[in-house]
């Protein structure tokens, strides 16, 4: 089996107006929300062999925090391309992940994100929140054969899920 949870990024700031998007950082939510949702995949078993993240600073720093909660210790591989991926994109970049990984996380962006997680679910998802997470889990032992067809959205978690 192959799992693949994919991740917007954080609520980030745009405290700082002359910022370019891509340096934008995370806001006071952002810090909260990136440790308690990387907490919500550890309880969920979820042992990353990879993690991938657009190359901006919110994205990254969102990355961080998964790595920290889920006990990641490798690097996190910064693929630039997820800054402006489209869905297809994505499936691309999965398709050519070594066979040895059972387990990645990538962070991105919206639209992307919620196309993406839509490609894989039974019921239309609107939004894709910040710091949401759509785990997605196929019956394959080749990531060449990871598809809509062949994967599902097994969990959809996001931020005010947790909150009362």
């Amino acid at each position: 089996m192959k799992k693949i949870i994919i991740v917007r990024h954080a609520k980030s700031s745009w405290e700082h107006p002359g910022l370019k998007d891509i340096e934008r950082p995370l806001n006071d939510r952002g810090l909260r929300n990136a440790p308690a949702m990387g907490g919500r995949l550890k309880d969920l078993g979820v042992r990353p062999d990879l993690l991938i993240a657009s190359p901006a600073r919110r994205t990254w720093h969102t990355a961080q925090f998964f790595a920290e909660a889920t006990g990641y210790n490798g690097e996190i591989q910064s693929v630039p391309q997820l800054y402006v991926a489209r869905p297809e994109d994505i499936l691309e970049l999965i398709q050519g992940l070594d066979n040895n990984l059972a387990e990645v996380l990538i962070f991105g962006h919206n639209p992307t994100i919620t196309d993406l997680v839509n490609l894989f679910s039974e019921s239309y998802i609107s939004n894709v929140p910040t710091c949401g997470i759509g785990v997605i889990e196929a019956e394959i032992d080749d990531w060449q054969a990871f598809l809509p067809a062949t994967g599902r959205l097994r969990h959809f978690l996001y931020p005010k899920m947790f909150t009362h």
